[in-house]
């Protein structure tokens, strides 16, 4: 593990390791100790960790944070270099870790496709989906939530979004290859960049041919929108195209995955708030944001300081990389009382589970919206559900994205 001392407390050494397999399973007590004794900090590797919620708020939200994306692979790194990886070359030219003019240009072309009526005349095709994908199993009496549910529902629904014909789904429907990793203030090694420049080289591949067809055959969907800019000229150039397609359909359905998935464990693990999300099912949207703020699908969002900025009464020098720990400002007792408890009842939520300012989640409402149509399903169809503790859950390897690789389920 690595030692973090923060400025002028030397006697304080707290340790933190994303990778750390006992901090994959449960974050939620370190978080704990670095808002308690260093909520400014920073580490050894140069970046800086913000964990009060007040604080993280800011750093999402104020101009003088920004993204500087290439900045914060260079001090990653070393060098710059890694900008000519696959991977992150790739995700250079999306709106995840653009600063405006070129974020605002991005996000521009897409926003509409997310609006909130959209998204609520989605409503009766999300519900069909997910009873379609509780009827394949419901008489086996037995599924992995993840592999069965969790993960098929938001791909299908990012697919009819994209304009992904059906005939070509079943490798995404497979399992998914979105690696958080290289989102991580922690560089990735040689194995790790080999692997997740393969899996963009391929998702690549695809996409290419995707837009392809749409040009061809033009729908009304969200890649014929995209391509139509594309074909403007002064939109969107083909590599903006191919990478921001590949980042919607990623974002698009990993995060939700998630928080099905986390969402349910924290049920499980909370009987008596199941049992009040059966006896009042009206409580299932409220529940879905407490469900957010208690164990959030990321875990993190990065920013570097454009300009010298006072921090929670630290000074943050200009171009410094800063981890603002979502997961850990969700959980920050200065906002909500008694944060380590889940209820499903509780008032005035506003998880951090979205990111904010100008990089808020796009999908926030859809997310939000297949949580609760997930949950009011199984309410209603398998209220007997159990989460078998012989069967512990299986968390993926991944600090920014957290998740469940399984989680099997039973019901009589």
């Amino acid at each position: 593990m690595n030692d973090m001392t923060p400025p002028g407390k030397a006697e304080t050494q707290l340790e933190f390791n994303p990778l750390d397999p006992d901090f994959i399973v449960d974050p939620y007590p370190y978080y704990r100790r670095l808002r308690e004794a260093a909520p400014v900090l920073r580490t050894p590797q140069g970046f800086w960790l913000i964990t009060r919620y007040h604080d993280v708020a800011l750093a999402l939200r104020d101009k003088r944070f920004g993204k500087d994306f290439a900045g914060n692979i260079q001090r990653r790194y070393g060098d710059l270099a890694r900008m000519k990886e696959p991977a992150i070359a790739n995700l250079a030219r999306t709106m995840l870790v653009l600063d405006p003019p070129d974020h605002t240009r991005l996000r521009g072309l897409v926003i509409k496709a997310f609006t909130a009526r959209r998204v609520a005349d989605m409503r009766p095709r999300i519900r069909k989906i997910v009873d379609d994908q509780l009827d394949r199993v419901i008489d086996k009496g037995e599924m992995d939530v993840m592999r069965d549910l969790a993960h098929r529902l938001p791909v299908i629904v990012i697919c009819d979004m994209l304009g992904i014909p059906e005939a070509h789904r079943a490798p995404f429907l497979a399992g998914s290859n979105v690696n958080g990793r290289i989102l991580e203030p922690v560089p990735m090694s040689r194995a790790e960049l080999d692997q997740a420049n393969l899996a963009t080289q391929m998702a690549g591949v695809y996409f290419r041919q995707l837009c392809e067809l749409r040009r061809r055959e033009p729908q009304d969907d969200l890649t014929t929108e995209l391509v139509r800019a594309e074909e403007a000229g002064d939109k969107l150039s083909a590599e903006e195209l191919e990478a921001n397609i590949g980042l919607l359909f990623g974002a698009g359905h990993e995060t939700t995955t998630n928080l099905i998935g986390n969402g349910l464990l924290a049920l499980h693990r909370n009987p008596d708030q199941w049992e009040r999300l059966k006896a009042d099912p009206s409580l299932i949207p409220n529940a879905v944001e407490e469900l957010l703020r208690y164990d959030s699908s990321v875990q993190l969002s990065g920013r570097v300081t454009n300009t010298e900025v006072e921090l929670g009464g630290v000074t943050l020098p200009a171009d410094q990389s800063i981890v603002v720990l979502l997961g850990a400002a969700n959980r920050d007792p200065a906002q909500y009382s008694d944060p380590d408890r889940l209820d499903v009842g509780r008032e005035n939520i506003r998880p951090m589970s979205f990111g904010g300012g100008i990089h808020h989640c796009l999908g926030a409402q859809l997310a939000r919206l297949e949580a609760e149509l997930v949950f009011t399903a199984l309410i209603e169809r398998l209220p007997n559900l159990t989460l078998p503790e012989k069967d512990k859950p299986a968390w993926r390897h991944s600090f920014t994205l957290r998740g469940l690789s399984k989680l099997p389920a039973v019901w009589h």
